[in-house]
């Protein structure tokens, strides 16, 4: 979480407008979402993945540890949807009875399957594509521009910032408990789990109502105000991003 800040602040993409890198992202996952198509969603990983890698310079392993985390929870949900009561025994590729109930895997839930991990894949990498290029300040004032309620926009402030807040502190009381042998055993492992815990949310309530303190000291009055970058929009990277969206489209089309 802290190195996708860090890449966010630090990236070949910086100085490009965080508006064309939304429109970018943003396009390209309507139309992995819309399109229903095998080829454009494993076209859109790659893409995204290319881009991120070759061109914003995120190393691979960071990149393929992020994939990981979604691709696990995919894996259940789409394996769920893979297997299930087959009631034509000629679509049946793999499976087994159970009393009078036939279980397996069909040549249509196998599709199904494959094309929703593929589309699933796709609209996160797109969304990982924006989070690795734009630090979260330009990605709300974009949603402020258009016209999103405030309070939602603060409520992302907040949380995107104590995340970063619950991480540390929990690395800090992990590792104090690492050095005085907390973790020694699992009875000792669950009894520091549970007070790490509960440290953690002691230690969240005084940080939050501490930060509360500090905004009203600044004349807070409900919106959070930041100095924002000005940019210039790049007609090049305009045509180039229109030129990939319109092909994607085509290539979509072409492939129902």
């Amino acid at each position: 979480m802290i190195y996708l800040d860090k890449y966010a602040y630090s990236n070949s993409l910086r100085n490009m407008h965080p508006a064309e890198k939304f429109f970018f992202a943003l396009s390209t996952m309507i139309i992995c979402l819309t399109t229903n198509s095998y080829i454009v969603s494993l076209i859109i990983v790659l893409l995204m993945a290319g881009v991120s890698v070759l061109m914003v310079k995120i190393p691979l392993r960071f990149y393929l540890k992020l994939l990981l985390i979604p691709t696990s929870f995919l894996t259940v949900g789409i394996t769920t949807i893979a297997i299930n009561i087959v009631d034509d025994m000629n679509k049946l590729l793999w499976g087994w009875q159970i009393f009078n109930i036939t279980i397996g895997v069909t040549t249509q839930s196998l599709h199904l399957a494959i094309k929703l991990i593929l589309r699933s894949l796709g609209a996160i990498s797109c969304l990982y594509f924006l989070s690795l290029t734009t630090p979260s300040v330009e990605i709300i004032s974009i949603l402020r521009k258009l016209k999103f309620p405030e309070l939602f926009l603060d409520l992302m402030s907040l949380v995107y910032r104590f995340l970063f807040v619950l991480l540390d502190t929990a690395e800090k009381i992990y590792t104090s408990q690492t050095v005085r042998l907390g973790y020694a055993d699992l009875k000792k492992g669950y009894r520091s789990m549970g007070q790490l815990v509960v440290n953690l949310f002691i230690h969240s309530c005084h940080r939050s109502m501490d930060l509360y303190t500090a905004l009203e000291a600044r004349g807070y009055n409900g919106k959070f105000k930041v100095l924002e970058r000005e940019y210039q929009f790049s007609r090049k990277n305009l045509l180039i991003i229109l030129i990939t969206e319109i092909l994607l489209i085509i290539i979509g089309g072409g492939s129902h």
